[in-house]
């Protein structure tokens, strides 16, 4: 506890309270008594004089247990007198052997001892009653104490000893000069740590969460936590034990708060100055994996130094979330620095800078055309990215299916397996296109397979653009007929849903397209219609005649 924590009462003459305490004392001498009657609380001892004196019944009981019976001699002190009444104590004359050997082991050199305590009572008139183990009682003054009267009984405190009056057989201590000479020696060792600015070793007293203690030969001062390594903060119960001797220097002392900061690392040479011109960007180095975090890996150079691997920077394959999918803690691996800020204490490396990229390997591998097999990573609104080993292709909606209305997020979801064929590869952007569709036959070679240029189809009228018309044949294969393909056909007799005939002129399988002509259909009829004439020999002028006739 700092002393400005503590709340300090009026201050007392000590000799004056003391006085007071036991004025009401005649000769404190001892004298032997005769236990009469022991009833209830209170014990009836016959000293000599016309009344016996009353002790209470706590001052032979030990542990639960009446030391005393009537008839049995004991010592008693007296105090004086209460009306007729002798005031005795056994107590005071157990007191007094205690302080006897107080006196007896220390002398007259009583000031500054030590003591260590309990605190058993307060008194009325400001003070505390003090107990150590040998039983042996001090008085220590309310403004001594720096303790409040309220929770004080039952607290270990220790004190110096101010005075000790023989006469009155006590003895009165001082916490707060414990505390104030404490902070005065306190002072002066630290001065004189600073003033050598030299690396002093201590010893590990307590370790924390947020750091350890160091006792510095009786001086305690912490080391946080971000002052053990310069790898930055570190659990110290990962480095050291309670005991464990090290080196520390001073960073400050806090005077008013009696806070002395330690630091190990400064005691160390810096490895950050160290690789200052041995470590460059674009270094291949090994390094060991020292900490997982959920963003990445920490490794550790072996000279208190550690890089950051980022997940992104783990791997090629854009889909790994977690670095211990790949890597092990203590596993050595080779990277690249990317970065190297020694101002700032950061280095970052790369894992995946020392590898083969997936695409170039890709390339190398597969070509345009070729049909690969690979799994659902991702579904948009414009088709479906697939994983295809490191790389990832994409299957747009219009390359998923023959039919135009399908869309992969309808047909797929992620991780199904995808066979198709590769259609492009963009080097320079590193962009894979694949294609479902054209691994199996468009409509448009079904409908190839059966009908050829110049066949006479039929079909509905499914839409109306301003370009021409579209006419639906069969499932998933529509036909077009421009507006200069028309012929007779007038717009406002065009209606969606009639059947309509016209010629097939053009076939595109790879697009899935077909060409219709209404105006090559008159064409063709009108031809059709000559070429049966021209062949029908047998006719003669007259049938012809006849012909019109009718």
């Amino acid at each position: 506890m700092g002393i400005e924590d503590i709340e300090i009462g009026e201050d007392f003459d000590f000799e004056q309270m003391l006085n007071e305490s036991l004025e009401n004392s005649e000769n404190n001498s001892v004298v032997d008594g005769v236990i009469v009657e022991i009833t209830g609380d209170n014990v009836l001892v016959d000293v000599g004089q016309k009344i016996e004196g009353r002790l209470p019944l706590s001052e032979i009981t030990i542990n639960g247990e009446v030391k005393y019976k009537a008839g049995d001699v004991i010592p008693v002190m007296l105090t004086g007198n209460r009306g007729e009444r002798p005031s005795i104590s056994h107590k005071k004359v157990l007191q007094k052997e205690k302080f006897d050997e107080f006196v007896k082991a220390h002398g007259e050199n009583v000031e500054d001892v030590t003591i260590e305590g309990k605190i058993t009572s307060v008194k009325k008139r400001g003070g505390f009653i003090v107990e150590d183990d040998n039983g042996c009682e001090y008085f220590m003054p309310m403004a001594q104490s720096y303790l409040k009267a309220i929770g004080a009984v039952g607290k270990k405190v220790k004190a110096k000893v101010l005075k000790v009056n023989e006469a009155q057989n006590s003895i009165i201590v001082s916490r707060k000069k414990l505390i104030e000479d404490g902070k005065q020696e306190k002072d002066a060792k630290v001065a004189e740590i600073i003033e050598k600015n030299e690396p002093i070793n201590g010893v590990i007293k307590k370790i924390t969460s947020y750091g350890m203690f160091i006792d510095l030969d009786g001086i305690d001062g912490l080391v946080n936590y971000n002052e053990i390594s310069y790898k930055g903060p570190v659990n110290p119960a990962n480095y050291y034990n309670e005991g464990d001797e090290v080196t520390v220097v001073v960073l400050s002392y806090d005077k008013a708060k009696q806070h002395l900061s330690l630091s190990i690392k400064a005691a160390l040479p810096n490895p950050w100055e160290e690789i200052k011109n041995e470590l460059e960007v674009g270094d291949a180095i090994t390094v060991t994996v020292s900490n997982f975090e959920s963003y990445g890996a920490f490794v550790d150079l072996g000279n208190d130094i550690e890089g950051l691997l980022h997940v992104s920077e783990i791997s090629w394959n854009k889909n790994l979330k977690n670095p211990k999918d790949v890597l092990t803690l203590g596993e050595e691996v080779n990277v690249e620095v990317i970065e190297l800020n020694v101002e700032k204490k950061r280095l970052r490396v790369s894992l995946k800078n020392l590898q083969e990229k997936p695409f170039s390997k890709f390339t190398k591998e597969h070509k345009v055309g070729d049909i690969v097999k690979g799994h659902v990573a991702t579904l948009t609104d414009f088709g479906a990215f697939i994983t295809i080993g490191d790389v990832d292709g994409l299957l747009h909606n219009e390359e998923a299916s023959w039919d135009n209305n399908v869309k992969c997020k309808n047909i797929y979801k992620k991780g199904d397996e995808v066979e198709a064929k590769i259609i492009k590869i963009d080097r320079e952007k590193e962009n894979i296109s694949l294609s479902v569709k054209e691994i199996s036959d468009s409509p448009a070679k079904a409908f190839e397979n059966k009908h050829a240029i110049g066949d006479i189809v039929k079909g509905t009228i499914k839409d109306n653009k301003e370009f021409g018309l579209f006419i639906k044949l069969e499932d998933n294969l529509d036909g077009l007929i421009r507006k200069e393909d028309f012929g007779p056909l007038k717009e406002e007799d065009i209606k969606v849903g009639d059947e309509i005939e016209a010629v097939l002129v053009n076939i595109d399988t790879k697009r899935n397209r077909i060409r219709l002509s209404i105006k090559r259909l008159e064409v063709q009829r009108e031809r059709e219609t000559l070429k049966a004439v021209n062949d029908d020999t047998s006719m003669t002028l007259g049938d012809i005649i006849k012909d019109q006739i009718k």
